[in-house]
């Protein structure tokens, strides 16, 4: 069985806070791809987009594209819920959006930078979430995406509705029929083995068939901490097998999220080495 390609990008400022680091990054390792979330610590959702032009002229001037905006779109509490609390990776205030709209805004930022996927949650958790509570605000944002040609990458995290690989099943599950076919899965495995729920084949069954993207990291379950892809207790080669087999499209982008801020370019590096090992192993091109 022939497996779909796999698009090799990086999250940029998973290597270091300037952009500078995040281009040499790629030149040095041969990658073309760069996911775009922070620069120097802003979110690029807080910045003006004449900001946000100077990043993507640059990038651009490197030989390099951006796939994705890695937004942190409704990663914020939903409105008239209280958060269940605990630690927020990239936290963002939608009130530091210099527009009015942020939902809107956040695909503005993902066309500045010729994105054509754009990254969003699902609301921090809260109790009694039930993922119809989320339909009205997607069908917006479909709408949105397809107002702007962009596809609507909704990623499983912990601290929010949607955390585990099941319950990105359920949402898909659950949504209104028919679904816009511009909201896509962007499964993260390791965000679910994190929380103690290893996707089942069900899960995988559910999502594959939809998926273009995934994130890609690992975890040492003993320490419970983030490891740099291969180092830890995640079956990668068969859980990446079993993802891509039921994969419809020909190529799937693959990016790393090294989530190792204490040694970012060394543990992305070391990512970026054991994906094209695991990728031999089970016979999946990389470009």
């Amino acid at each position: 069985m022939t497996l779909p390609r796999l698009a090799l990008a990086v999250i940029g400022d998973e290597i270091g806070p300037t952009l500078e680091e995040m281009i040499s990054f790629c030149t040095e390792h041969d990658v073309r791809r760069l996911d775009m979330r922070t620069i120097g610590g802003r979110n690029l959702m807080g910045m003006k987009l004449d900001e946000v032009a100077v990043v993507s002229h640059a990038i651009e001037k490197a030989g390099l594209s951006v796939p994705t905006f890695v937004s942190p779109l409704l990663k914020w509490p939903a409105a008239g819920k209280a958060a269940a609390g605990g630690k927020v990776d990239f936290a963002f205030d939608p009130a530091t959006c210099p527009a009015d709209d942020p939902l809107a805004y956040a695909f503005d930022v993902a066309v500045v930078l010729k994105a054509r996927k754009l990254r969003v949650f699902t609301h921090l958790r809260y109790p009694g979430y039930r993922p119809s509570d989320l339909a009205p605000q997607f069908e917006r944002l479909a709408d949105l995406a397809n107002n702007y040609s962009v596809d609507l990458e909704i990623e499983n995290e912990p601290v929010c509705n949607v955390g585990s690989v099941a319950e990105l099943a359920a949402f898909f599950d659950g949504f209104p029929v028919p679904r816009p076919g511009v909201l896509k899965p962007l499964v993260d495995i390791a965000n679910s083995w994190a929380i103690g729920a290893p996707p089942s084949d069900a899960d995988i069954d559910a999502l594959s068939a939809h998926t273009d993207a995934i994130h890609l990291k690992d975890r040492d379950v003993t320490a419970n901490r983030t490891v740099p892809l291969g180092d830890g207790d995640i079956p990668w080669a068969d859980e990446l097998k079993r993802l891509l087999r039921g994969v419809k499209v020909p190529e799937v982008l693959a990016s790393i999220e090294t989530h190792c801020p204490h040694d970012g370019r060394s543990a992305t590096a070391r990512s970026v080495a054991a994906l094209r090992n695991i990728a031999d192993e089970i016979g999946a091109k990389i470009v």
